[in-house]
């Protein structure tokens, strides 16, 4: 029997050295940091905090979006004004001010660079790491398109864009964010084809992060779990890394359907509370999600979304405390702190 694994989802609070300084040097000091801080908390899998992402002319966001988009041949950021009235007379596009790009011709790599960035990060440790990369259908959806004939297919030339991207990474695990799809299954019906174009790319271990939004500390797509379900069962994943802290553990019984080749990875770390959740608080969760499926399908637990808009000191010891709850689960001694 596997022992349940700890990670993070993948972002990491931006030093504040980086925002004062930000170099190249302080990016990859901070980067230093990041990866020591894990190891010490004696995490299984280690990420590199999205740190790469870091833009200082975007300091509020963590760059899941324009990291992607910006380098890609094929797209524009320099939009008309005519453009930009009609990306507001769009109905699904309201969730955004204004569109991270604007598709003018074929979508290409152009000077996209994962391979460069996952480097510097993996030969700064000897632990198994994780590397995470936005789902092509969240990229579509931020994306004014002016070229393809609908979503699926801007999604399907992205996820290709995405597949060759990843394809001399050799990390560990190489894990897909989708923050959108969970409060709009009504594409679910064919969103799991761009996504298995990534997965089918991907030579460890796959992942898929889904949560329903962290922006502000809010969460920003409604829906359940179970709506998703015939979706996460044509998914060719080896994981599913799921919020659940600040949902609460009711939904769990919906995953009995899931395809029993997908390891479940349950979010036993609330990130939109300050609050540090004790030891015995993430254990009574992992034990909560193990009666309700069974150990043999608890494959992961984590936090139910990035920490990027956390101080670090709160970050640090949730983080700290996610790993002394698993442990204190096996220890079979859940109690009161």
């Amino acid at each position: 029997m596997s022992k349940i694994r700890t990670t993070l989802v993948g972002s990491y609070p931006v030093p504040n050295w980086v925002l004062n300084t930000p170099t190249r040097t302080s990016l990859h000091d901070a980067l230093m940091v990041v990866i020591k801080t894990q190891e010490m908390a004696g995490l299984d899998v280690l990420v590199d905090g999205e740190l790469g992402r870091f833009d200082v002319n975007h300091p509020e966001t963590n760059g899941m979006i324009e990291y992607f988009l910006r380098p890609m041949a094929g797209l524009a950021t320099d939009l008309t004004q005519e453009e930009i009235r009609e990306f507001h007379a769009q109905e699904h596009m309201r969730f955004r001010a204004q569109p991270a790009a604007v598709v003018r011709g074929d979508l290409g790599e152009g000077t996209l660079d994962l391979a460069t960035d996952y480097a510097q990060f993996a030969a700064l440790t000897d632990r198994p790491v994780k590397f995470t990369v936005t789902s092509p259908y969240m990229l579509a959806k931020t994306i004014f398109d002016q070229h393809y004939d609908s979503l699926y297919d801007l999604s399907i030339v992205l996820a290709e864009v995405l597949a060759k991207a990843i394809g001399s990474i050799d990390a560990d695990i190489i894990q897909i964010d989708e923050a959108n799809l969970p409060g709009n299954p009504e594409d679910a019906d064919w969103a799991y084809e761009p996504l298995n174009i990534v997965l089918d790319a991907i030579g460890g271990e796959s992942a898929l992060h889904l949560c329903f939004g962290n922006y502000g500390g809010q969460r920003i797509q409604t829906g359940f779990w179970v709506d998703l379900m015939p979706f996460l069962n044509r998914l060719e994943v080896d994981a599913l890394i799921l919020e659940f802290a600040r949902r609460g553990y009711d939904e769990l019984e919906a995953f009995h359907d899931l395809k029993p080749e997908t390891a479940m990875g349950v979010g036993v770390i609330d990130i939109k509370d300050l609050e540090i959740e004790s030891p015995s608080q993430v254990a009574e969760r992992i034990e909560l999600a193990v009666k309700s499926l069974g150990e043999d399908r608890i494959g992961w637990v984590h936090p139910d979304c990035g920490f990027w808009m956390l101080p670090r000191n709160v970050a640090d010891g949730k983080m700290q405390n996610l790993v002394k709850g698993r442990d204190l689960f096996y220890a079979g001694s859940v109690q009161s702190e």
